[in-house]
């Protein structure tokens, strides 16, 4: 049974979770980022595009976060605003 999304990889020193996801774009992203927030039952706060990557500032359990996806790679990934926390 294939899982929707997945923990790839934990990176402690880095304050960092690469995340497993289906394969999207650029176009395709924001529903799927939609719903890996809507999962984690998190907040969005705030969203931004650049030429080939979103970054989403949310809010997980009163723990702010950037969501990060960069659609050449299909890379997905979670970077904490304090490595503290």
């Amino acid at each position: 049974m294939q899982k929707e999304f997945g923990l790839t990889e934990y990176i402690a020193e880095e304050g960092r979770l690469l995340i497993a996801a289906p394969r999207f774009d650029l176009d395709t992203f924001p529903a799927l980022g939609e719903r890996l927030v809507g999962l984690l039952s998190a907040t969005v706060i705030e969203k931004q595009w650049d030429a080939d990557i979103h970054s989403w500032l949310i809010d997980f359990e009163g723990c702010r976060l950037f969501m990060k996806a960069e659609h050449y790679s299909e890379a997905i990934w979670f970077e904490a605003l304090n490595i503290e926390e």
